[in-house]
């Protein structure tokens, strides 16, 4: 039990806590420095239309709250059931929920204001760095299309998998441009924090060898 927890502690608590100061830090950074992205929020607001507020809003709630919560929860029972042992549910649920924990700490502490244009949602009470919906996109998503991949032989079937997986975080991250709800960084990072976790998480559970001294099984 000592060894298990010292394993995760180093693999999954400690990378956690390093991403959340690097995510607190380039957030302090973006608020020191003029990035000039105001222009980008302007130009898209500027160039609105019904159908793209409403391709928008279809793309932005592919990675609402309520969905990736209640998508991860079923993901991960049926990962359960298909694949008969815990890694790749523990896997998605680590990937999905450090990014969640890092995204809603870091919100507390860098309160960047969102961009001044009209927004087309409402406006959540966290702050707009990073963007959450983006790392969630990526680490649901992605966490899925690396599970899927694992098991698929078929290389143009695992090509049509990731292009899924990828095309997902790209419309979530484009929509929250779009409706004002973002700036350019907030998604950028977003998108480097679930990549981060997705890889985080992959390296400490879903590679993990039981085998491996040290290293606990997950069956």
């Amino acid at each position: 039990m000592t060894e298990h927890i010292r394993y995760y502690a180093l693999t999954l608590l400690l990378p956690v806590l390093a991403m959340l100061g690097v995510t607190y830090a380039a957030g302090q950074v973006i608020l020191a420095w003029p990035t000039g992205e105001a222009g980008v929020s302007e130009a898209l607001a500027a160039d609105r239309t019904s159908w793209w507020n409403a391709a928008t809003d279809l793309g932005s709630s592919l990675s609402d709250t309520p969905y990736i919560v209640a998508l991860t929860a079923i993901a991960v029972v049926v990962c359960r059931l298909v694949f008969h042992r815990w890694r790749e549910s523990i896997f998605l649920f680590a990937a999905v929920w450090s990014q969640s924990l890092i995204f809603l700490a870091t919100t507390v502490l860098v309160e960047r204001h969102r961009p001044r244009v009209p927004h087309l949602d409402p406006a959540p009470p966290t702050s707009s760095f990073p963007s959450g919906h983006m790392s969630a996109a990526v680490a649901f998503y992605c966490g899925i299309a690396l599970i899927l991949t694992l098991r698929v032989r078929t290389r143009a079937l695992q090509v049509l998998i990731w292009a899924l997986a990828l095309f997902a975080p790209l419309a979530v991250g484009f929509s929250r441009l779009y409706r004002g709800m973002h700036f350019l960084t907030d998604v950028t990072w977003g998108l480097l924090l679930g990549i981060g976790c997705v890889v985080m998480a992959a390296r400490a559970i879903l590679y993990a060898s039981p085998a491996r001294e040290r290293t606990p099984s997950l069956r």
